[in-house]
């Protein structure tokens, strides 16, 4: 390490302040699971899938299962009407090898109702759907029910654009079956948290896709103050000035058009 903050740092400290970070430094780990983190129904927090950090492991595969049916319709909510079961959101982002975002990555989400079923003459609790520009998504469910010789899971195949398949589960953290079920693996849990009388999930997928690492440190401000200026870095405590107003700096980061200070006041502070 050199001691400059990671772009998850920066992506984060952007997501808090609202705003739009840029597509170069989009590609930043576990940015669904951190934003989750320590909040599980047990509190404690589970161990983390395989991290995006620049090379890391990709997410791995894990069996289809005997339920999996093509065809399913381009949806996002699973959701059907009068059916039980406690709604679940997930969400997270789909990363390649260099911790940058994928578009147009096929997400085909089947899991079990409430009753531990699957419904395998249509397509109740099956839907597909596409990463959009910032590599994210969102299924809106309900928490599948358990059946003999399984823990909980979702069943997902992802695919990117003229790339293998890749067909895994996810796991829900604190499920006494997740110790008896062969097939359980911790690298694939969410984090998972109760929201408002119901569950919200988030987990980010790491795709075997090659890419080409986004932009690393730039130059470092002068110690006396500077005016600010896109990709520059910033430390802790280096003061800047912008439209004549003077800042401090709260969070290290490599300035971006678009995180000026008056727009980012979680990296910087008036005064």
């Amino acid at each position: 390490m050199d001691g400059h903050p990671s772009r998850k740092t920066v992506l984060r400290a952007a997501l808090a302040a609202g705003v739009t970070a840029p597509a170069a430094l989009m590609g930043v780990p576990a940015l669904a699971r951190t934003a989750l983190a320590g909040t599980t129904a047990t509190g404690t927090a589970p161990a983390p899938t395989p991290a995006c950090d620049d090379g890391d492991d990709p997410t791995p595969p894990q069996m289809e299962g005997p339920y999996f049916k093509p065809h399913s319709p381009r949806r996002t909510s699973l959701l059907e009407p009068g059916a039980p079961g406690t709604r679940l959101t997930v969400s997270g982002y789909v990363f390649g090898l260099a911790c940058r975002p994928l578009s147009g990555v096929l997400l085909d989400f089947w899991q079990a109702d409430a009753n531990g079923a699957y419904d395998n003459t249509g397509f109740r609790f099956r839907g597909h759907q596409f990463t959009g520009e910032g590599g994210a998504f969102t299924l809106t469910t309900i928490v599948p029910g358990l059946y003999p010789g399984r823990t909980r899971h979702l069943h997902v195949k992802l695919q990117a654009p003229g790339r293998p398949v890749l067909t895994t589960q996810l796991y829900f953290p604190g499920e006494p079956r997740n110790n008896t079920d062969a097939l359980f693996d911790p690298r694939l849990l969410m984090t998972v948290r109760d929201a408002g009388g119901g569950r919200e999930a988030a987990f980010d997928f790491v795709l075997e896709v090659p890419q080409t690492p986004g932009p690393g440190p730039g130059p470092t401000p002068p110690p006396g103050g500077s005016t600010w200026a896109a990709g520059t870095t910033y430390r802790p405590g280096d003061r800047v000035t912008y439209g004549g107003l003077a800042y401090g700096c709260l969070q290290g980061h490599t300035a971006q058009p678009g995180w000026e200070p008056p727009k980012a006041p979680a990296l910087w502070r008036a005064g």
